[in-house]
């Protein structure tokens, strides 16, 4: 190697790695948003800066003459949920006499303001007998008394303090409020009782042995539908036969695109992210599966289609743009934004009436696109490089989304179902067994397969809770089927109507 081209490969690697550290110092110390300007999207090589701020020309301060048009007055919005129950509080006379000491005759009433009150919540201790009732008829004729008991509901534990309602808020504000069990036990004391982590650790788990056959059919059903979504984050559990305690496990998450009618969003825990557990868990699913890059997928090749995210090929770019002191959008980053931005007007359109649309303006976005990618010249190790080799790689995937409006542009639904776990995460840090492992997975696809369904997860929970203990041991599929939380509002109703029908006789 010449004097000249060991200058060159040295130049080169100061390069990236300067390149590198500023890449992980804006990743360390500054915004972690990756928003930009939706109003500046150019496509003009010339123009490949995206400005938030306006120019500052020292002109700002002068006087004008074009008259301020007089802002429209504020009106505040609203925060109060229709479900709120409205108290009227009506501020009287005690006095009812005027000056003169004539008596005052009401004539109305005048709205002054309004306030929201908090009711703290109770916890109370609820002890059941059963009525014992004896035949004096049956007892004349043989002598004997023939006793007969009144039956108690199934409790939810056998030989348990935990109720329903009591569970329902440990569960909501583990997974959905992110508060992990030990800080919760503070709280229940002030409250009253005396937990301990252990006790409602087994609570947790045993209750979610309670619904999993409902996981399990969420499950079957999800493989069942053409399209899926999918997408894997690591996770801690201490007690794993064969492994340390600080080896990394994985929770796997599949979810229903967003156009489906039956929404569902299930999570699995696996030892680890090999591609031996994803060919498990797609078992039986001969569809299209939108994911990442992540090779652990490329089993699936025989038996699924898959199609790539345009949010992972974006946010490489991005990086690319934000590896400087100050952020410089390049021209892949602005296409790929443009095509998102299409991407939002069509959101509520038809697969088919998508399918048209992205067939007629994303394959000329995506002519440009890839003729830049063709043509750029970088080096191979840099952010934009890397970001050029990921897309290349991930080619066929990215360009199928085109020709199938059904799918959605990117897989974020997904990644937003994984952020709730990955918040929750940070709070509870780890699982102590696998037991626990599998009981956050099951709670979460029922919480997150609720909120997809936009029912209220504290109510589902409270649903299931209460009926399912009820049923017969050995449940048949069709038998779970009131209680998927796409037939939740129905199902609700005919157990009201049915309890209201039980009292009124």
């Amino acid at each position: 190697m010449t004097l000249e081209e060991q200058v060159e490969a040295l130049t080169k690697k100061v390069q990236e790695q300067a390149e590198i550290i500023d890449y992980l110092t804006k990743k360390l110390y500054g915004q972690k948003s990756e928003k930009v300007d939706p109003n500046q999207l150019s496509l003009l090589d010339k123009d490949e800066g995206v400005f938030i701020e306006p120019e500052q020309t020292g002109e700002e301060n002068k006087p004008t003459q074009v008259q301020q048009k007089k802002k429209a007055k504020k009106t505040r919005k609203s925060i109060i949920g229709s479900n709120v129950p409205v108290k009227e509080t009506v501020i009287g006379l005690t006095d009812k006499l005027c000056p003169n000491g004539h008596g005052l005759v009401s004539v109305g009433k005048k709205f002054q303001r309004e306030e929201i009150h908090y009711r703290p919540a109770k916890l109370y201790l609820e002890k059941f007998y059963t009525k014992t009732y004896k035949c004096p008829e049956c007892e004349l004729i043989d002598g004997l008394a023939h006793l007969i008991q009144s039956k108690v509901p199934q409790p939810l534990i056998p030989h348990s303090l935990a109720s329903v309602s009591l569970i329902t808020e440990i569960i909501h504000k583990k997974f959905e409020l992110g508060v992990p069990l030990y800080r919760q036990l503070q709280d229940w004391k002030r409250q009253g009782i005396d937990l301990s982590e252990t006790t409602i650790t087994n609570w947790i788990i045993k209750t979610s042995q309670i619904v999993e056959p409902l996981y399990q059919q969420i499950h079957d059903e999800l493989l069942s539908h053409r399209y899926l979504q999918g997408d894997e984050t690591p996770m801690e559990v201490l007690n794993e036969p064969g492994k340390l305690a600080k080896s990394k496990s994985f929770m796997w998450v599949m979810r229903s695109v967003t156009h489906e009618a039956k929404q569902g969003v299930f999570y699995s825990y696996g030892t680890s992210r090999a591609s031996s557990f994803a060919a498990s868990l797609y078992n039986g699913f001969t569809g299209i599966l939108q994911c990442d890059g992540y090779s652990g997928y490329n089993i699936l090749d025989d038996s699924v289609t898959r199609d790539g995210c345009w949010a992972h090929a974006r946010r490489k770019f991005y990086d690319d743009a934000n590896k400087g002191t100050k952020f410089k959008a390049t021209l892949p980053l602005n296409l790929i934004d443009e095509m998102f931005q299409l991407e939002r007007k069509w959101q509520h359109l038809s697969p088919r009436a998508r399918r048209r649309r992205r067939r007629c303006y994303q394959r000329k976005i995506l002519k440009k696109f890839w003729h830049y990618i063709d043509t750029a010249d970088a080096l191979p190790k840099s952010r934009l490089g890397k970001a050029i080799t990921y897309v290349k790689n991930q080619r066929d995937e990215l360009n199928r989304i085109v020709n199938d409006g059904a799918i959605d542009w990117s897989n974020n639904a997904s990644e937003r179902n994984m952020k709730s776990f990955v918040i929750g995460r940070k709070n509870w840090l780890f699982s102590t067994s696998q037991a626990g492992a599998k009981a956050n997975a099951i709670w979460m696809t029922l919480i997150e397969s609720a909120k997809a369904n936009r029912i209220n997860p504290a109510e589902y929970l409270t649903f299931l809770l209460k009926n399912i203990p009820q049923l017969p041991t050995f449940l048949k599929p069709e038998e779970l089927e009131a209680y998927l939380p796409w037939n939740f509002k129905s199902s609700r109703l005919k157990t009201t109507n049915e309890d209201n029908q039980k009292i009124a006789a």
